[in-house]
């Protein structure tokens, strides 16, 4: 995330310097609470041109701010509280655990314990661990949890004694924090230190060390699949990236287990899980051509001077583009914004024998003149996305500059003139990164294909009755199943627009709602002539004795404007009135995002309850004596019937 240009200052009264300096004399000035969302774009610079470590720098800066005192002068700030716990001494991880969230524009609210506490903390349901409503709490493990259970001279049976006694007990943790507490868990592998196989003199035995913790490691890795709600980041690509896992010295003395690179690498990886967390995962990702997806500039050098396999550099051109189909096959949908004639452009994609990537792999391909962020924009009309579903990439610092400038809301990934390195640069920083995989993310690409079919229709439709009577929009609407869980807690994490609450939900507390008796969890599938659009919709209403209570309702961007959400509104009044109830109630509490709907129940003759409305919260009631007829261009499937 980069500052919105009024953010930004005019020159006359932002800081001189670099980044890291410019904040330095905001804090100095007393200036950084009231302009926190300046730092994101400092915090963005830090990330692409700074020097090793001044993240952390930034970061120590920013953990010192009060997150209540951010979000009074920067209203609509959504502060991220974790709970810190672990084995170790871990207060070294606030610095860049506070710089990766403030590049999203994140202030935190912190705990930290005391060292080698997380028992107590995770295991007793009266500890300040549980004392209140958490985002994330990081309980950060090191192989002293394990080897602090030896004792006197040890084989490696006693190390794997000691780690299964350390994971069942972590395993019975874990099975608290589900029951007492809020928020993911946040767990991880351990690195095991060099210094302790190297304790056994013989190779036999160095082997059998490494089979058990290993073996440790795979039964860490397995508590994630214990819940939703319980993550474990794997240590050992960190560590691999980063160097020494600590400083012996301040290992043994201070107990500081970790090195500051080491943490800084796990900071980021919990920025990353906060961002899936909140539903802000991107979901396109853009390109630049000439010096980014092949090596040359097609209009000087042409088709026969670009290289993307036949040549050393271009072999790294080739790796890049395997990545990018890769991710691809995951559901992020692929763009180009290109300076270049979109008929050569089209050509190499069809045609030339170096590409990985063909014309086919992207949604839309923007080749001509026009500034970067006019065409990203272009681009996400065309989707129908918002901006700040996107990630831009690009190797010209102008460019980069530019975008980051206009469109803040949007990730800027700046390469270089080293091919070798796109991949990392790409990948660092997990933008990506999304709590579960479902078949609608898988595809997603070919949803979007789709939508250029229906976009074609629309043009020659004549109007927006005809183009959705030709459509032939069909909506299947009924009580959520087991296999549905993950989609439908994705709805709620990654829709923003279409959210009339705003409320998040892990598959867990999805699973909990199905479950629940009062509880009525609906699902909502839609189809039309030019495919199926999978499941796309959601409702979490409550039963009363005699009202339905509409806790949210949600529609995937993907299908708005063709009448899904009346449909599916009208069915459950429908529903509720044949079961006897007397009223249909539903809240609207508005951000960001989601103030396009405000007027959504009203559309559908619910009334405003004045009693606790306020401009952000609304309440309306439906008493079912006059339900809306449904919209004539679609058909309705519905079914409310439990399946045996």
């Amino acid at each position: 995330m980069n500052p919105r240009p009024e953010d930004t200052g005019s020159p006359s009264d932002m800081p001189a310097g670099t980044p890291l300096d410019r904040l330095r004399t905001l804090a100095s000035q007393g200036l950084l609470a009231e302009r926190y969302e300046t730092a994101a774009g400092l915090l963005a610079e830090l990330a692409s041109t700074g020097r090793p470590g001044d993240l952390t720098r930034a970061g120590a800066i920013l953990q010192r701010l009060d997150a209540d005192e951010i979000a009074r002068h920067n209203p609509g700030t959504a502060v991220v509280s974790v709970a810190i716990t672990g084995w170790s001494s871990i207060g070294g991880l606030l610095a860049p655990l506070a710089a990766e969230l403030a590049r999203h524009g994140w202030p935190v609210r912190h705990r930290v314990s005391d060292f080698g506490s997380y028992q107590r903390d995770l295991g007793d349901p009266a500890s300040p661990l549980y004392a209140e409503k958490r985002d994330a709490v990081l309980c950060v493990l090191d192989a002293d949890a394990v080897i602090d259970r030896l004792t006197g001279s040890w084989t490696a049976s006693d190390v794997k004694a000691a780690a299964i006694d350390f994971t069942t007990e972590l395993e019975g943790l874990a099975d608290a924090f589900l029951t007492h507490g809020s928020g993911h868990l946040v767990l991880n592998t351990i690195t095991m230190p060099r210094s302790l196989g190297r304790q056994f003199i013989d190779h036999g035995s160095r082997t059998e060390l490494g089979i058990v913790w290993r073996d440790l490691n795979i039964r860490l890795l397995r508590l994630a699949s214990r819940s939703d709600r319980i993550v474990v980041i794997d240590m050992d690509p960190l560590t691999a990236a980063v160097g020494p896992l600590n400083d012996p010295r301040l290992a043994l003395y201070a107990k500081i287990r970790f090195s500051d690179e080491v943490l800084a690498e796990y900071a980021r990886e919990v920025g990353h899980l906060i961002r899936a967390i909140r539903g802000r995962s991107k979901k396109v990702l853009v390109l630049d051509l000439d010096n980014t997806l092949w090596d040359g500039i097609l209009g000087d050098d042409g088709p026969n001077g670009i290289a993307a396999a036949s040549t050393l550099r271009g072999e790294a051109f080739k790796a890049f583009q395997r990545v990018i189909r890769q991710i691809s096959a995951q559901g992020v949908l692929l763009a180009v914004s290109s300076k270049n004639e979109q008929s050569s452009v089209l050509d190499v994609l069809r045609t030339h024998p170096d590409m990985t990537l063909r014309e086919s792999d992207f949604v839309q391909i923007n080749a001509n003149w026009e500034p970067k962020d006019v065409n990203l924009r272009d681009i996400a009309e065309r989707l129908d996305l918002s901006l700040d579903s996107f990630t831009f990439v690009d190797d010209s610092p102008a460019e980069c500059g530019l975008v980051a400038s206009a469109l803040p809301q949007v990730a800027v990934v700046r390469l270089d003139e080293e091919p070798a390195l796109h991949i990392d640069r790409l990948l660092e920083d997990g933008w990506f990164t999304t709590l579960r995989l479902t078949d609608e993310d898988r595809r997603r690409p070919q949803s979007y294909r789709e939508l250029n079919q229906r976009r074609e229709l629309r043009q020659v439709a004549g109007s927006a009755e005809s183009y959705l009577r030709q459509l032939d929009v069909s909506v299947s609407v009924a009580l959520a199943e087991s296999f549905e869980i993950d989609r439908l807690s994705q709805l709620t994490l990654r829709t923003n627009q279409f959210n009339l609450t705003g409320e998040r939900l892990a598959a867990d507390q999805v699973r909990d709602r199905i479950q629940d008796p009062s509880s009525l969890v609906v699902s909502v599938r839609s189809s039309d002539r030019f495919g199926d659009n999978g499941l796309v919709a959601a409702i979490f209403a409550r039963r009363t004795d005699t009202t339905l209570h509409v806790e949210n309702m949600l529609l995937s961007c993907r299908v708005f404007d063709r009448g899904i959400e009346s449909a599916v509104m009208v069915s459950l009044l429908e529903h509720a009135r044949a079961s006897g109830l007397t009223a249909v109630t539903g809240n609207f509490i508005g951000t960001d995002r989601n103030r396009r709907f405000a007027g959504f129940y009203e559309s559908l003759r619910f009334a405003p309850i004045a009693d606790g409305s306020t401009e952000a919260s609304s309440r309306f009631r439906h008493t079912l004596d006059s339900i809306p007829a449904l919209p004539e261009h679609l058909t309705l499937d519905s079914n409310y019937k439990e399946s045996s």
